[in-house]
């Protein structure tokens, strides 16, 4: 190697360090929402007949503002699902289908996370993904990125070998915070690990260049309380860079969080050190029961909630506090409608809207 083409190899190097992402917020304008529909092939028809309404229901209240992306687990599937909008007569201009085999729903989490970089194009952060620490299958929907990256011309940054995260696990305000349990991307105890032997600072640093962060506030999270292992969307959002949605120290208590965690949570202060503004939701009135009469044993939150284009699909139990929760954020999104999705059955399995949901911003 010569020493112009070393110099030329050197300043390559550099200039690929010095990129950095950023993560177009989520309610900022998107092209359309992701969705993985649920299917027999994994967990049985039971589940699959149970939970698909809801499915439905985020299809219909989505269609009018924007794509819906549908992922299917292959052709029959398709063909079924269509059949299942078309008797609840939901309309399918605004529909896209894709055939990819999935295991499961959850694409917040194994799905693509679409950045864009310093020229303003767009991309797809493939993270790693490994089933919230290898306590379910996963291969296929670690593929799911790249297979829609490949599918759309959209580059892909392939950082599966750099570290898994979950795009459930992080809450970013668009202007410079993240916020994270360390719970669900750095803690090291055996049936949950996500990235063997990575230190806070190597994920703070991976956060500021994927998510073009330049403040990452941790809180220490629970490791094993439930499937994600705590992660932030159950429990917390940023509605813009001044103010957050989260819940009162009761119910946030009820949740899990410790006294540490709800204090760091309280006192967060944005890149100009100026405290959040909080508005408290409260959690469901009563312990959920689903929609097919069994009994759970927690309250729901309404905190994970999903800003489209025109609307926002908040969690709905069939609770008297649906009512309350749902005005109390529709006065946060003044230019969206709110609509309830029902989540009883699919709350039973662990997740909520925002767990089922991933945003593809517009391109320019």
């Amino acid at each position: 190697m010569n020493k112009l083409s070393g110099l030329i190899l050197l300043l390559s190097s550099i200039l690929s360090m010095a990129q950095t992402y950023h993560f177009p917020e989520e309610s900022s304008p998107h092209e359309g929402t992701w969705l993985q529909w649920p299917h027999h092939y994994q967990h049985g028809m039971t589940y699959r007949k149970r939970v698909e309404q809801t499915w439905i229901d985020m299809t219909k209240a989505l269609q009018n503002g924007e794509k819906v992306y549908i992922i299917a687990y292959n052709d029959s599937e398709k063909k079924r699902i269509i059949s299942l909008l078309e008797q609840n007569k939901v309309p399918l201009n605004n529909v896209d289908f894709k055939i990819y085999p999935t295991d499961d729903v959850w694409v917040r989490d194994n799905g693509p996370v679409f950045v864009k970089d310093n020229k303003g194009k767009l991309l797809i952060a493939d993270w790693g993904f490994n089933g919230w620490g290898e306590k379910y299958d996963f291969e296929n929907c670690d593929q799911i990125p790249q297979r829609i990256g490949t599918d759309l011309g959209i580059k892909v940054l392939d950082l599966n070998e750099k570290m898994v995260n979950e795009g459930g696990s992080v809450e970013t305000d668009e202007n410079g915070v993240l916020m994270a349990c360390k719970s669900s991307v750095i803690s090291q105890k055996k049936g949950s690990i996500r990235n063997k032997g990575i230190t806070q600072g190597e994920a703070e640093e991976m956060f500021k260049t994927y998510y073009g962060v330049s403040k990452v506030i941790w809180l220490d999270g629970i490791t094993g309380l439930d499937v994600t292992d705590m992660h932030i969307d159950g429990f917390m959002k940023f509605v813009n860079s001044d103010t957050m949605i989260t819940m009162n120290e009761d119910d946030l208590f009820e949740m899990g969080l410790s006294d540490k965690d709800i204090e760091t949570l309280y006192t967060a202060s944005n890149v100009k050190g100026k405290e959040y503004k909080k508005v408290y939701l409260p959690a469901t009135k009563n312990k959920v029961k689903t929609a097919y009469g069994k009994q759970l044993e927690e309250k729901g939150s309404y905190v994970n909630y999903y800003v489209a284009n025109g609307v926002v699909l908040v969690p709905n139990y069939g609770d008297p506090n649906d009512s309350t929760a749902n005005k109390m954020i529709q006065e946060q999104y003044p230019g969206r409608k709110v609509i309830g999705i029902d989540v009883r059955n699919l709350y039973e399995n662990g997740g909520m809207v925002h767990c089922v949901t991933q945003q593809q911003p517009v391109a320019r």
